[in-house]
């Protein structure tokens, strides 16, 4: 697959996703890289904005197994990966497959369930892979895991291990709509769909086998000059250097730069990467990777805050090749 082909079909999952989810292209297109990327998102938003419609849809569309693990303290590992239950008529044990041999996992409201329980999942989401009573089974690609959880509601939820908000490429929030004019629209299309979940008329416009080629393309095909790669690397460096960092962002967030500023150059068309794709992902792929000093946190700054200071201050390069 050459990268034309690859970003006209990237262009046609996003307006397909555009006919059901009321909201800014931009993030449908974060989203997107995201996945082509092979990466994991954690989505810090309110309840009700449209997450799992979003999954939901972007799942058909791209032709990949969809399913849902709604996270509660009562959770166990066993839940999400499955175990191996003895057959009296065989006389042997059988795997029986937990929801997370899928393509594409919406674990909601992950903060919910206790560390013990999440950890399920650190395996699965660096290695695509799981352990079950000694044994390795290899999950179908591709596989992404897309968290929720509620920025504002803390009560009966555990913080996310440092090593798990780590395997996620990026931190997204999607917000509300912008305009009052797409809050009528949402309720425009519930009417004309009559129904609450339009997703189960959706017919995919790629198969799995397809998405795949895709992610392979931005892998292969689209370049990076050596320049753009010391730009990523003295962000990520200077995230470690900041005053008001305690802990700076790991080699891996340097990693997710760089895969989603490859992934945005496809889907924007090029075959080549541009400082301002990197700039694009600076926020989402780092925020949730450092650890701000508790006296500047009690002063009001963010993460996110940090991570615009520090692109201000390093120069993208001028010229590229």
């Amino acid at each position: 697959m050459k990268v034309r082909r690859a970003a006209e079909l990237c262009s046609l999952i996003i307006e397909n996703v555009k006919k059901i989810y009321v909201g800014e292209e931009v993030t449908l297109k974060k989203i997107l890289a995201c996945a082509l990327a092979n990466g994991h998102i954690l989505f810090e938003d309110y309840p009700g904005l449209g997450k799992t419609l979003l999954v939901k849809t972007f799942s058909k569309l791209i032709g990949c197994k969809f399913r849902r693990i709604q996270f509660t303290p009562d959770l166990l590992p066993a839940d999400i990966i499955g175990t191996k239950v003895w057959k009296y008529r065989t006389g042997e044990f059988v795997l029986m497959k937990g929801p997370i041999f899928t393509n594409i996992l919406l674990a909601d409201e992950i903060n919910r369930a206790p560390p013990k329980t999440q950890s399920a999942l650190l395996e699965a989401m660096e290695e695509r892979q799981v352990s079950i009573e000694g044994e390795t089974y290899r999950l179908e690609a591709p596989f992404i895991v897309l968290a929720t959880q509620n920025p504002i509601e803390l009560e009966g939820t555990y913080p996310l291990p440092e090593a798990q908000m780590d395997r996620f490429m990026m931190r997204l929030s999607i917000g509300y709509v912008k305009r009052f004019e797409d809050e009528s629209e949402i309720l425009k299309r519930r009417i004309k769909w009559k129904k609450d979940d339009p997703t189960i008329d959706l017919k995919p416009i790629i198969d799995n086998r397809t998405f795949v080629k895709l992610q392979r393309v931005v892998e292969e095909d689209v370049y990076i000059d050596d320049s753009i790669i010391d730009y990523i690397s003295q962000i990520v460096w200077k995230t470690r250097e900041h005053p008001k960092v305690e802990v700076g962002s790991s080699p891996r967030g340097g990693l997710a730069l760089l895969k989603l500023s490859r992934a945005m150059a496809l889907i924007e068309g090029r075959d080549f990467v541009v400082p301002d794709d990197v700039k694009a992902f600076a926020r989402e792929a780092l925020s949730h990777r450092i650890i701000l000093k508790m006296e500047f946190v009690l002063e009001g700054e963010t993460q996110e805050g940090v991570i615009d200071e520090i692109l201000r201050n390093v120069k993208p390069p001028i010229e590229v090749g």
